[in-house]
């Protein structure tokens, strides 16, 4: 009874002990470990998940992250060929591809960063710096839709802002390679002028969208004075058929009048006399006309017929 007590006690003393000296660790999916003593690595590194052990109070786990890292750049004012300089803010991914190298050359993310600030940076300058503005600003040859500070006769581009992303991509990637890094992507996330030329571009680009504004209104002007002599020509057809038109109803009108007066006159020559004497009665006197007729004349005669 006291040795099956006895081996009980020892047994959880030991747990104690490999528990105190953290002889277990727990490797997820997305780590990988690099074990230490006395800080300096032992074995081989640590890749697949699970429950570990390793030697209390001696050994040390170093975890590493296995999965894709950003880098993320300063901007930076960057020479170029021409002589002009070009704000460049750049961004990379990476990952840990050689653990143990990697811990025997930066020892940890941090140093890393610090490792791709210089080598990026680095690379990043000296490829700008072997081209012209346009190379690091355009990708193809499309005709520019508006103009800027860019010469207008270096239009055409050999090399363009892809290539030279892969440029410097390439160049960094030959030198993490003894890091144990592998960088995957690089991209300018964002280029701009520096403060010297800023001007310059905003004066072209103000000027440039004044002349296209200008050359809209002189469309607009053309297209408004065609529309108005389309306008005036059809109004002066539409007024001529028209005034033609009634010309010929009018004529008309007063050649029938004219035959319905001809055969009125020729069945009553008398009545029709008679007819017009009265419309001109009509029309020519008011309650105060006063007439000085001859004896002999018409409308005497009918007045004193009328009497």
């Amino acid at each position: 009874m006291k040795q099956v007590s006895l081996l009980i006690v020892l047994i959880a003393t030991l747990v104690v002990v490999l528990l105190a000296g953290g002889a277990f660790y727990v490797v997820n999916e997305a780590e990988q470990v690099i074990i230490t003593q006395f800080g300096r690595p032992v074995g081989d590194p640590v890749i697949t998940p699970g429950l570990k052990i390793k030697v209390p109070f001696l050994q040390k786990a170093n975890f590493f992250d296995k999965r894709f890292l950003e880098w993320d750049g300063a901007p930076n004012e960057v020479p170029t060929k021409d002589k002009r300089f070009l704000y460049v803010d750049t961004y990379a991914r990476w990952r840990i591809v050689d653990p143990l190298l990697f811990f025997q050359r930066l020892r940890d993310e941090r140093g890393a960063q610090s490792r791709l600030d210089d080598i990026l940076d680095g690379e990043t300058r000296t490829t700008v710096a072997k081209h012209n503005l346009i190379e690091a600003v355009r990708s193809t040859n499309r005709e520019f839709v508006v103009s800027s500070a860019i010469d207008e006769t270096a239009k055409e581009i050999t090399a363009g802002r892809v290539a030279l992303e892969q440029e410097v991509l390439k160049n960094a990637s030959v030198r993490t390679e003894v890091l144990g890094i592998e960088i995957l992507d690089f991209q300018f996330k964002r280029t701009n002028y520096a403060d010297t030329d800023r001007p310059k571009v905003y004066e072209r680009m103000i000027s440039e969208r004044k002349r296209i504004a200008e050359e809209y209104r002189s469309e607009g002007a053309g297209e408004a004075a065609r529309i108005n002599g389309s306008k005036d020509r059809d109004l002066k057809e539409i007024t001529s058929e028209a005034y033609r038109q009634a010309q010929e109803i009018r004529g008309k009108a007063d050649a029938e009048a004219a035959d319905i007066y001809a055969r009125a006159y020729n069945r009553d020559p008398e009545f029709y006399r008679f007819l017009k004497t009265m419309e001109v009665y009509r029309t020519t006197l008011d309650s105060g006309t006063i007439l000085m007729l001859s004896t002999q004349g018409e409308f005497l005669q009918y007045l004193e017929k009328a009497r």
